[in-house]
């Protein structure tokens, strides 16, 4: 339903907001058609207006305009219609489907029309006060430009124009260079078009002008003369919307085929970055099976180094155990020979000298019989009544005489057998030092060894784990070889100490036995007279039993005399050595041993 013409009563201010809700009651009801479709709307309360179809922004910004307008060409009545249809379009249609997009250049207009741009807007017959000094003065542009947002046209600015008197009662309306900007620059040229003060409004002499006059500045506008050509001049150019939408779409086709090759070039690089990825993420599950491969086994082999040392401690403790108890054995058994060595020393010193009563008997028995063999100056045993017979005498004699060559065969012995019981004890203290030297070698070396399977137990688990170019696993094994080496450097050196002082200590027992040969023939002169003329009268037998007297007394005891137990080799007639007698003692303790067993 379309205006009335029967309604051209005006009312009053005060009634305008009455009338106004009655208006949108009216609308709402569906009094008055607005909507053509869906993309363009009219206005019922223009009708002798030339442009009826409006976009949804652009009648909401024609209502507005004459709804607020402070022209006194507007009535109350239709200020308060437009109100009306301000609210109805904001309350009721304020979710039509947007007919056009603001980005995308206006279809309303002539795009070949040249057009000031920037988008500028030109507002004239503003206003102005003369001063006391004859200068004009008028509203500033801040004030007009917050009206005009108010309105809906987001201006940026308006600049005032000046001259030589002043304010010139124009300005210029500056809007954004995008599409946006252009459509609210056309938006505020039909504004005031609908009020009636476009530019042809403006430029129409039938009656007097009243109110601003504003237009969208376009070539006239800028080749004009006066003030505002020169400062259109000043701040844009002249371009149609064609020109500025093929310059956008080279710009656009430009920068879409380098977002394009942008896009290839990422989607190449991210090509590559997804193989480098998966070939990473297939090497680093390589990398960690082998190595969880590498541990299992570096653990396998330390367990089994671990094992096996444990099992070598075990048996080094079970024989250390073993010695400990043959030792003790050995200790209590040699306590017990000392003890029987001492009885058997006591009896011994009873039977020497029972011994050396009978050889005394025996020796003056044969000088008896000697005495009264055919020849002899004595005519018989028998005892002598003025003193001693010639056979006491002769018995004396020879008893004297072996003192004497015992005597001074001792003095001449004395010296040599103190030397060589020096030499002994010497000896027997160094034989003592080397065995416990070589026992400590024999512990250096079984350490060593420990040590030296232990580092090859950890060479041999860096050899399995690998060196992948991991330098801290290379210097592990070039360390652990340099260690090696150096540790069987020391076993070989230790091995040639050990077989140093084993030849040194033959050499030394020969030397030894040497020096006791030499002193046997210090001790007893074979050339001495005496000793001769003694085999001569008494024969071999009595030879042998004086000198092996003289040698074992020269030997065991030079100065005391005194019988002592020595360690003999009875099936061998000589001195056992130490190393006999260590057997001769582990023999027995093995037969004690399986006899334990067996019972």
């Amino acid at each position: 339903m379309d205006f009335s013409s029967g309604e051209d009563s005006d009312i009053s201010e005060s009634e305008m907001d009455e009338y106004e809700d009655k208006t949108y009651e009216k609308l709402k009801n569906g009094n008055h058609n607005v909507k053509n479709s869906n993309e363009t709307f009219t206005c019922p309360y223009c009708p002798k207006k030339k442009k009826r179809d409006y976009l949804y922004k652009e009648l909401l910004q024609h209502a507005s305009g004459v709804g607020n307008s402070s022209s006194d060409k507007r009535s109350a009545k239709e200020k308060a219609n437009h109100l009306a249809l301000v609210k109805y379009l904001e309350k009721d249609l304020a979710s039509p489907s947007k007919p056009v997009n603001e980005n995308d250049p206006p279809v309303g207009c002539d795009h070949d029309e040249k057009l000031v741009w920037p988008w500028t807007g030109i507002v004239v017959n503003i206003p102005t006060k003369r001063t006391e000094e004859g200068r004009y003065v008028g509203e500033s542009g801040s004030k007009l430009r917050d009206e005009l947002k108010s309105r809906g046209f987001n201006p940026t600015r308006v600049h005032p124009l000046w001259n030589f008197r002043g304010h010139s009662g124009s300005a210029v309306v500056e809007f954004f260079k995008d599409w946006p900007g252009l459509h609210n620059a056309m938006s505020f040229e039909r504004a005031y078009e609908a009020d009636h003060h476009g530019k042809k409004d403006w430029l129409a002499n039938n009656d007097q002008k009243s109110g601003l006059y504003a237009w969208v500045a376009r070539a006239d506008d800028y080749n004009s003369t006066g003030i505002i050509g020169d400062h259109l001049q000043k701040i844009g150019d002249v371009r149609t919307i064609s020109d500025i939408m093929e310059e956008e779409a080279r710009k656009q086709g430009k920068l879409v085929s380098n977002l394009k090759n942008l896009i290839e070039v990422k989607n190449k690089c991210l090509k590559e970055m997804e193989e480098r990825c998966t070939q990473t993420t297939v090497s680093l599950s390589n990398i960690i099976e082998e190595k969880d491969k590498l541990l299992q086994a570096y653990n396998e082999e330390i367990k089994k180094i671990q094992l096996s040392a444990r099992d070598h401690f075990q048996r080094i403790f079970k024989d250390h155990e073993k010695l400990k108890l043959l030792v003790e054995s050995q200790k209590t058994e040699l306590e017990h020979r000392g003890v029987e060595l001492e009885k058997r020393e006591a009896r011994n010193e009873s039977e020497s000298k029972k011994l050396a009563e009978e050889i005394e008997k025996e020796v003056v028995s044969r000088v008896m019989m000697a005495y009264n063999t055919p020849g002899h100056k004595g005519q018989g045993w028998f005892p002598c009544l003025w003193g001693p017979c010639p056979c006491e005498r002769g018995i004396n004699a020879i008893r004297n005489s072996s003192l004497q060559l015992a005597s001074l065969e001792q003095e001449k012995a004395d010296v040599n057998v103190l030397k060589l019981a020096e030499d002994q004890k010497r000896q027997k203290e160094e034989l003592h030092k080397r065995i416990i030297q070589l026992e400590k070698q024999l512990d250096a070396k079984q350490a060593l060894e420990l040590e030296i399977e232990r580092l090859r137990g950890s060479l041999n688990v860096m050899k399995h784990m690998g060196d992948d170019g991991d330098v801290e696993i290379l210097e592990k094994v070039d360390t652990i070889l340099k260690q090696l080496r150096e540790k069987e450097g020391e076993l070989e050196d230790l091995e040639a100490l050990n077989q140093t002082l084993i030849v040194k200590e033959r050499k030394s027992n020969d030397e030894l036995q040497e020096a006791r040969k030499e002193l046997v023939n210090q001790v007893i002169d074979e050339e001495d007279e005496k000793l001769n003329d003694l085999r001569k009268e008494l024969g071999d037998e009595v030879y042998k039993a004086v000198t092996a007297a003289l040698m074992e007394i020269n030997e065991y005891n030079p100065s005391g005399r005194y019988i002592i137990s020595e360690l003999w080799n009875y099936p061998e007639g000589r001195r056992a050595t130490l190393e006999e007698g260590v057997m001769f003692i582990l023999k027995q303790w093995k037969v004690a041993k399986r006899k334990r067993g067996m019972s």
